[in-house]
């Protein structure tokens, strides 16, 4: 989801890369609650941080969950490391409708941090 935000909000002024250790297929709940803000993950795809280490430069070096801050290597070069901890809604263990209200709660709270984040850094953006 924080990649796709960025993308949109910021694709512009960012390469917009996501990975992670052990990379899982988009969980459908993710497709759902995106497309329902117009956001087509389609061209999204887990991949795995064994891709990028080493062979890209990282200005920017975002996680988002304690796993990945834990466990995150040192990335040479990175002029700022962010630490945005947002629940894992896939983690959620409840009916249909209460795990679906979960991802749009992370949904809405990654899309809230990525805006106060790019106008921090004072970066437009258009709806």
């Amino acid at each position: 989801m924080a990649e796709a935000f960025l993308r949109k909000y910021a694709g512009d002024h960012f390469e917009v890369y996501s990975a992670g250790f052990a990379p899982q297929p988009i969980n459908p709940l993710t497709v759902k609650v995106m497309n329902e803000v117009g956001v087509d993950l389609s061209s999204q795809y887990s991949k795995d941080l064994r891709q990028f280490v080493g062979k890209i430069h990282f200005g920017v070096v975002v996680t988002v969950c304690v796993n990945a801050e834990e466990k995150c290597p040192t990335f040479p070069g990175v002029s700022t490391r962010l630490y945005w901890p947002f629940e894992d809604p896939a983690k959620l263990q409840g009916t249909d409708e209460q795990k679906l209200a979960k991802f749009r709660e992370v949904r809405d709270q990654i899309e809230a941090k990525v805006k106060a984040w790019l106008k921090e850094k004072g970066i437009s953006y258009s709806e």
